[in-house]
């Protein structure tokens, strides 16, 4: 393990000296290049740093407890020295363990959100709208940002469905584990007797698909457009700007009407439509490979219930993990850092334990 840290920290100390060159600084694309390198080799880099200045530490201790000259203040130091650097050496070689895991290659790519109602009806698409208001919050915490892409509302207000855009470095590295059914029990507004109702809401993630790995043959689409409509009179348009593409060796069907440019419509439905077919291409790939591949935190199945929100008790629950919290306003709030960074945690794990067994 550590024959292949020495390499990465080698390559690192080479691309921040080359940063510097003239040539390098002239060429934005070259530099670019670079600094994502870097970027991507740096965490290990440091923390194998902090693994070696620990090493020294305990060198230099045990050379002053082996001194026969050195005072018996010094000597205590130098043991309270040593054990915390061996405590230090445990962890960050634990750390290093996690950080040479292979990552996902989408993690750094931009997301497509799609959230659909289930079982529950009207209720349902009410529940939609709050976990769209939910995502969008978190991400606005997280530095991205979010663009509309369609909307179905409901006279009440919900989503029938909805998918928007969540642009920002690492945006699926977060988002990812969100794919899944969301139950959520609650007493409908709708209800008079009081009862408290169990409806469904599906999520799913879709990392963006570049332009080179994902080429559509233009005769495979079929493109009609229309006019924009929404309950309320919001997205409606007198011209006929909304899209909908049709790709026709797989039937997969996407609509956009949020923009009232016929062009911009045409341009976000092309990038959920690259999306999607990137994902069946990926989740075949995967399939071939191996069945056991799918992390124990969830495969993102749209048909795996992955999380209850009940609001009687203020609870949250994610049936992957087995966590239970008792802050539900704070998370459909966009509080959702405790609930993600566990998943993140869980998954790490089960990666871990894997590579050690293979």
């Amino acid at each position: 393990m550590f024959e292949k840290i020495e390499i990465f920290d080698k390559r690192y100390s080479e691309l921040n000296t080359k940063i510097y060159e003239p040539s390098v600084a002239a060429d934005v694309e070259e530099y670019q290049k670079i600094m994502k390198e870097i970027r991507e080799l740096e965490p290990v880099v440091l923390k194998y740093r902090e693994y070696k200045d620990a090493l020294s530490t305990i060198d230099e201790s045990m050379e002053i407890l082996n001194d026969s000259s050195m005072d018996g203040e010094m000597k205590e130091l130098a043991q309270s020295e040593l054990d915390e650097a061996k405590k230090a050496v445990e962890t960050i070689a634990d750390e290093l363990k996690i950080l040479l895991l292979p990552k996902d290659p989408n993690d750094d790519r931009n997301v497509i959100v799609e959230i659909r109602g289930g079982a529950g009806g009207e209720e349902s698409a009410l529940f939609s709208a709050v976990l769209y208001r939910m995502y969008t919050m978190y991400a606005e915490s997280k530095g991205f940002k979010t663009e509309l892409i369609n909307a179905n509302e409901t006279e009440l207000g919900g989503f029938k469905e909805v998918s928007f855009m969540i642009n920002g470095d690492g945006a699926y590295s977060r988002f990812k584990y969100e794919s899944g059914v969301h139950r959520v029990q609650r007493v409908p507004e709708t209800e008079s007797q009081g009862r408290i109702h169990t409806s469904t809401t599906t999520v799913a993630v879709l990392p963006e698909a570049d332009e080179v790995e994902m080429e559509i043959n233009p005769k495979d689409l079929k493109i009609d457009t229309f006019r924009s409509s929404g309950a309320g009179g919001q997205h409606i348009n007198k011209t006929s700007s909304a899209i909908r593409i049709t790709h026709l060796p797989t039937g997969m069907v996407v609509e956009c009407q949020d923009e009232r440019s016929q062009y911009k419509n045409k341009d976000k439905a092309m990038k959920v439509l690259k999306s999607r077919l990137l994902q069946q291409k990926q989740e075949a790939q995967d399939n071939a490979i191996s069945a056991e591949r799918k992390s124990q935190v969830g495969s993102g199945d749209r048909s795996e219930r992955i999380r209850t929100y009940n609001y009687p008790q203020g609870r949250l629950t994610d049936h992957r993990i087995g966590l239970t919290l008792y802050k539900l306003e704070d998370i459909l709030n966009g509080d959702l850092d405790e609930v993600i960074d566990a998943l993140v945690a869980a998954d790490r794990a089960e990666k871990l334990k894997e590579s050690m067994e293979s």
